[in-house]
């Protein structure tokens, strides 16, 4: 049995597939441009939507740290 040198067989066979999957990728790529970009601008606005809480939760959750503090040296 011929022993078959593994390094240019997986180059050869990794060419192959690479020539023949390139136009169907240049397609789905151009089908879902469209889905990715409505995707990133919905996320953005979640984004957008999520500060003002995050900075809410900040906010009290300095006050419960320091309303102690501010409580013992008062008394």
């Amino acid at each position: 049995m011929k022993k078959i040198k593994t390094l240019p067989f997986i180059a050869a066979v990794l060419a192959i597939f690479g020539i023949s999957i390139a136009p169907a990728e240049a397609a789905l790529n151009a089908a879902i441009a469209p889905a990715f970009t409505q995707l990133q601008a919905d996320s953005l606005e979640l984004v957008d939507l999520v500060w003002p809480v995050l900075i809410a939760v900040t906010i009290a959750f300095i006050i419960l740290r320091l309303f102690p503090k501010a409580a013992n040296k008062a008394v």
